[in-house]
């Protein structure tokens, strides 16, 4: 824990290494809201579409794109941890992502406390 998700326009895919910008998420995370070293997850997930405002602008048809990270997390933590958290992945993906130019880049970080009650996790051997 926690569980961290990258949602990414696809016209992005070659503007980042994303194993790179993982590992400095992950170890953001244990910095900012004392993640235990190796339970981070991080998923990144292509995004086909993006759409902006009401007037259908699609963001892969090179205007716009968008970088979406969440985190699920244990609850706990106080809310400027989770503020630093994510002000400090926002400083991140400035670092590692470069779109071409003339791309307008959106990103946002969202923090989310997850329900201890309910989550339950596994590991499958293969």
């Amino acid at each position: 824990m926690p569980q961290i998700s990258v949602d990414y326009s696809s016209s992005l895919a070659g503007a980042f290494e994303r194993r790179a910008l993982g590992l400095a998420i992950n170890r953001l995370a244990e910095e900012t809201i004392d993640a235990k070293p190796g339970s981070c997850k991080t998923v990144f997930r292509p995004s086909e579409d993006l759409v902006v405002g009401s007037d259908g602008s699609v963001g892969d048809a090179g205007v716009d794109a968008q970088v979406y990270v969440e985190f699920q997390v244990f609850p706990g933590r106080t809310p400027e941890a989770k503020a630093a958290l994510s002000e400090g992945v926002v400083a991140l993906l400035a670092q590692h992502v470069r779109p071409a130019p003339g791309t307008r880049l959106f990103t946002a970080v969202n923090v989310e406390d997850i329900d201890r009650e309910s989550y339950r996790s596994g590991v499958v051997q293969g």
